[in-house]
């Protein structure tokens, strides 16, 4: 049957992932899972490795802190709680738009030096703060952080080695971010699960998640790495907004998953 052979949570939305044997639910996805974002704090808009690719370089720890790494750089330092007394800036990301707290300015320092641009600002989702989701079926009281769209991105490991065995050279799974990696089942067979049930946590199939420049940086030199993978994507798994490549999914309440866990439960699309 199908397991959950990896977890992961980008605690910085375009930065690094942190890799888990056990992930716990909240009502926005995996706890911590894009709670930070960077912004552009003349427009407000948020930036991701589409504006600078350097971004991958990032690393992030979580512990009793947010502890952030990149080459050349001091490490950074956050309190999960994000900064006492932070002030309210309303950002945007894609379609969207909702408050957010201004991490101060040793942070907005630290990315501005760091991708050479004195506009960026580092903002945290409060713990208030509600970005609903718009799923397909059955849950409609779905939230998310600073994700593009959705909570959770599953992808199975038999998809990513469809894809390698059309490509010149073989890339890795962490060119597409997923929250949840897949074994042992067929390829593309996270297109067909309308729900699926993780241990004892269900979760609804929301939408394709249609790819982006993102997935052609090697996410170990921040490198962009001409069209690949989404030349080939679009060969073979295009559609009207673009080649797709991974299912976003929504949860029904909190829980916990864990690597090992069997997906049960798993209705074919009718």
């Amino acid at each position: 049957m199908p397991r959950v052979a990896a977890l992961y949570v980008y605690p910085v939305k375009s930065c690094g992932a942190i890799s888990l044997q056990t992930a716990e639910l909240g009502a926005r996805g995996i706890l911590h899972d894009r709670l930070w974002m960077v912004v552009n704090g003349e427009t407000n808009r948020f930036v991701t490795q589409r504006d600078f690719p350097q971004m991958a370089l990032i690393g992030c720890t979580l512990g009793d802190s947010l502890t952030l790494s990149a080459p050349g750089m001091s490490s950074l330092r956050l309190s999960i709680a994000g900064v006492p007394n932070a002030g309210s800036r309303e950002i945007s990301i894609w379609k969207d738009t909702c408050l957010s707290a201004d991490q101060g300015d040793e942070a907005a320092s630290w990315f501005q030096d760091y991708l050479k641009d004195k506009s960026l600002r580092l903002v945290r989702m409060p713990d208030n703060t509600i970005r609903p989701v718009q799923p397909r079926g059955a849950a409609p009281l779905s939230q998310t952080g600073f994700a593009d769209g959705y909570p959770l991105l599953v992808i199975s490991e038999a998809s990513l080695a469809d894809l390698n065995s059309r490509l010149d050279a073989p890339i890795p799974m962490n060119r597409f971010r997923p929250n949840l990696v897949i074994s042992d089942c067929e390829a593309f067979a996270e297109d067909a699960w309308d729900h699926v049930k993780v241990g004892s946590t269900l979760l609804f199939r929301a939408k394709p998640c249609e790819r982006c420049v993102v997935t052609t940086i090697d996410q170990r030199t921040g490198i962009k790495q001409l069209k690949e993978p989404l030349r080939t994507l679009a060969k073979y798994r295009n559609t009207e907004k673009g080649a797709i490549f991974g299912q976003n999914f929504v949860h029904s309440a909190p829980g916990t998953l864990s690597v090992g866990d069997v997906i049960d439960e798993c209705a074919l699309i009718v």
